[in-house]
């Protein structure tokens, strides 16, 4: 799973750097940079600075934009240049190991990486480490000793809380269907996992179908569809990310089921639209910034030789129409 400040060019600065491709004042991305790719921040790197190198899940999602707007600004105060990086969507595995190959090969001062398949990304990791530079995992954890911490939420935990919303909504009875956005990151695991713990523990009168795996919103609008027309004794949908959730909400509606109870993960503009007009119940949402925050302040304490918890915890807030507009949820919205 961006938007981060510009910095007034200065015309004198450009003259002198005629020659060049851009000012040195300026941070703007050329017209030909690649979209999965943001600019770091114009601040410099001090003289016990240096860069961190991010490379998440996605780039085209809201939460990752949040993610990086939060890595930016801690950079910024902290003295650290931080280039952020992800694939064009969750799906492409091999795009993400080569970003973190890039990363490795420009010499960064620490890395952070969420993984889309961390076993995939094992062999990256060793060389990483070889090199001696700090791993902060963030978002996923990865099936390796290698990072220092993760931050990320308790996706098991918030997975259970929107089943247990779930379970309210629609009675404690019917059937609900699953729609997961990946297989092998332990985030889409995760928030599976904790799901469909939580109703088979608490919930005996609710038939719980197969999860299906879904993480772009075109493929989960289908996905949505399909398991309606297979079972018009569905009551209820999970999404376990933005784009899951999105492509539930378009599915339902589009299938002519509004009223099924659609609980979702993340925020992000359809799912908040939805919340507000009555087309969705609720869901799960992070704080992205707060995450991105937490993941470069990790990183400079592990440049500097601190210790640090084996698992920082960025939180989770259920919302829906009664509190989304209240003051400990609204900062923790993602469009």
């Amino acid at each position: 799973m961006r938007s981060i400040g510009r910095m007034t060019t200065v015309a004198a600065a450009c003259v002198m750097a005629l020659g060049l491709a851009a000012c040195s004042g300026s941070t703007a991305p050329a017209a030909d940079a690649p979209a999965s790719e943001a600019p770091a921040t114009e601040a410099p790197a001090t003289e016990e600075g240096g860069t961190i190198y991010l490379v998440s899940k996605g780039f085209q999602h809201r939460f990752w934009q949040a993610v990086n707007e939060g890595a930016q600004e801690a950079g910024k105060e902290l003295g650290y240049t931080v280039e952020f990086v992800g694939p064009q969507d969750e799906t492409k595995v091999t795009e993400q190991l080569d970003q973190l190959k890039t990363a490795l090969a420009s010499g960064p001062k620490a890395i952070g990486f969420a993984a889309l398949d961390s076993k995939a990304a094992a062999p990256v990791l060793e060389e990483i480490k070889a090199a001696g530079i700090p791993v902060i995992a963030f978002d996923s954890g990865v099936e390796s000793d290698i990072p220092l911490t993760t931050v990320q939420t308790d996706n098991k935990a918030a997975a259970a809380e929107a089943a247990k919303h779930m379970v309210e909504l629609i009675g404690g009875k019917g059937t609900v269907g699953l729609i997961c956005h990946d297989q092998t990151s332990q985030t889409g695991k995760q928030r599976c996992e904790g799901f469909q713990e939580y109703i088979k523990t608490n919930a005996p009168d609710v038939t719980l179908l197969d999860p299906q795996y879904a993480g772009e919103v075109g493929k989960a609008a289908d996905t949505a569809k399909a398991l309606i027309q297979a079972n018009p004794e569905l009551v209820g949908l999970y999404g376990s990310n933005e784009a899951a959730a999105t492509g539930a909400i378009q599915g339902a509606t589009e299938a002519g089921k509004a009223e099924l109870k659609v609980v979702g993960f993340d925020s992000g503009k359809t799912q908040i639209a939805a919340i507000k007009e009555g087309k969705q119940a609720g869901a799960i949402t992070q704080a992205p910034k707060k995450m991105g925050r937490m993941t470069v302040e990790a990183a400079v304490k592990a440049i500097k030789g601190e210790k640090l918890e084996k698992i920082i915890d960025s939180g989770f807030y259920w919302y829906d129409k009664a509190n989304i507009e209240d003051d400990e949820i609204k900062p923790n919205l993602y469009e």
